[in-house]
C-alpha cells in the first residue's frame, strides 16, 4: 500500500474546502453589495445614518443612559435626522409674550408631571397627556410654544417632517411611521412635534390612497400604545390653523388643546416691547399707540413690522452717505453708526403692514 497516495487525499480535501469557502465569501459579499445597490432607499439610509450618528453621539454623552448607534435601525436613523437636543433649542418662555394663560396651562399639565414623575406614580390620571393640540391663526406662536415646552421640560424634540414619512415604495411609509414611535420611546422623555398636522391626519375618506390610509391607521394604533403605557413619557404635539379638518379619532387622542388666537391690545404691547427689547430706541416710543394701530396683526407680522422699522434707519444712513461730499484726506474720519429707531419709523412700518393686510384680505 502506497502511503503517499493516502496523504494526498486530506490535502486535496483541505484545499477544496478552502477554495469553496473563499468562493462562498466572495459570492456573499458580491450579492450583498448588489442588493444594496438595487435598494432604492440605500443612499438615503446611508446618508441618514451618517448624519444621525453624529447627532446621537451628543445624546450618548449628555444622556442618563449611554446610547449606541447599533441599537437603532435604518428607519429610526432616518427619523433621527430631525432630532433636536433640548440644549440646542434657543426659545424659552421669556421669549414669548402675551400667552401667559397658555404657558401656565402647559406648565401645570405637561412640564410639571414630566419633571416630577415620582409624585404621580400612584395615579395615572395625573400623568402628562399623550397628545397636545395647538390651534389658531397662522403666525401666533404655536411652533415657538412647542419648542419652548421641550426646552423648559428638558425633553428631546423630534420636529417631524411629514415628507419623510411619504415614500413611493410600498410598505416603506408604514415602517417609517413605526420608526417615529420606536425612536421616541428609546429617547424618552420626548416630544414629537407635527406642524400643520391637518395636512397629514385630516379626516379619512374613501378617496384616500391605500398607502396613506394604512399609514394613518398604523400611526393611530401606535399612538394608542403610548396612551396605554403609563410609564412612557412621549408626547405628540400638533399645530394647525384648521382644527376642523382633523380626523375625529385624532382629536380624541389630543385631549389637551389650546386655542392660540390673535393677540389683543395688551398682548400686542407686550409682544412689541419684547421684540424691541435691547434695540437702540429713541425716548419718544409710545407702545400703547402702536398696539392700538396694529389691531388684527399676529405676532409674526409684529416682528416683521419692527424689522422694517429697523431697516429704515439703514436706508437713511446709506442715502446720507451717498449724498454727503467726500471729505479730504486730512480730515478725521467720522465714526460710522446708525441712528436709533424712531417713532416715525415704527408708524411708517405700521401703516405699510396694515395696508398690505387690508389689500390681501378677501372682499
Amino acid at each position: 500500500m502506497d502511503i503517499s497516495k493516502n496523504l494526498t487525499i486530506p490535502k486535496m480535501s483541505l484545499s477544496l474546502f478552502f477554495n469553496l469557502t473563499l468562493v462562498s465569501a466572495i459570492s456573499y459579499l458580491g450579492i450583498k453589495w448588489l442588493l444594496e445597490q438595487m435598494d432604492p432607499t440605500y443612499r438615503a439610509k446611508t446618508k441618514a445614518r451618517e448624519v444621525a450618528g453624529k447627532l446621537l453621539q451628543r445624546f450618548a454623552r449628555n444622556g442618563e443612559r449611554p446610547l449606541s448607534i447599533r441599537n437603532f435601525n435604518d428607519y429610526e436613523m432616518m427619523i433621527a435626522v430631525h432630532l433636536v437636543h433640548p440644549d440646542d433649542i434657543s426659545v424659552q418662555w421669556s421669549d414669548i409674550a402675551g400667552l401667559d394663560d397658555v404657558i401656565k396651562g402647559l406648565r401645570n399639565n405637561v412640564i410639571f408631571p414630566v419633571q416630577h414623575r415620582h409624585l404621580f406614580q400612584d395615579s395615572r390620571l395625573s400623568a402628562a397627556p399623550k397628545g397636545v393640540l395647538l390651534h389658531g391663526p397662522p403666525g401666533c406662536g404655536k411652533t415657538l410654544i412647542a419648542k419652548a415646552t421641550a426646552k423648559e421640560a428638558g425633553m428631546n424634540f423630534i420636529n417631524l417632517d411629514i415628507s419623510t414619512l411619504t415614500d413611493k415604495w410600498y410598505g416603506e411609509s408604514q415602517k417609517l411611521a413605526a420608526a417615529v414611535f420606536s425612536l421616541a420611546v428609546k429617547l424618552q422623555p420626548c416630544i414629537i412635534f407635527i406642524d400643520e398636522i391637518d395636512s397629514f391626519l385630516r379626516s379619512r375618506s374613501y378617496s384616500d390612497h391605500e398607502s396613506t390610509a394604512m399609514m394613518k391607521t398604523q400611526f393611530m394604533s401606535l399612538w394608542d400604545g403610548l396612551i396605554t403605557d403609563s410609564n412612557c413619557t412621549v408626547i405628540i404635539m400638533g399645530a394647525t390653523n384648521r382644527p376642523r379638518d382633523l380626523d375625529e379619532a385624532i382629536l380624541r387622542r389630543m385631549s389637551l388643546r389650546f386655542n392660540i388666537g390673535l393677540p389683543n391690545m395688551v398682548q400686542r404691547r407686550k409682544i412689541l416691547e419684547l421684540i424691541l427689547r435691547g434695540e437702540p430706541l429713541e425716548r419718544d416710543i409710545d407702545f400703547r399707540v402702536l398696539a392700538e394701530m396694529t389691531e388684527g396683526l399676529p405676532g409674526s407680522d409684529l416682528k416683521e413690522l419692527c424689522r422694517s422699522a429697523a431697516m429704515y434707519r439703514v436706508r437713511d444712513f446709506v442715502s446720507d452717505e451717498i449724498e454727503a461730499p467726500s471729505t479730504s484726506a486730512s480730515a478725521p474720519a467720522e465714526p460710522e453708526s446708525l441712528r436709533p429707531i424712531s417713532m416715525g419709523d415704527l408708524l411708517y412700518a405700521t401703516q405699510h403692514i396694515v395696508s398690505s393686510k387690508l389689500l390681501s384680505a378677501p372682499v
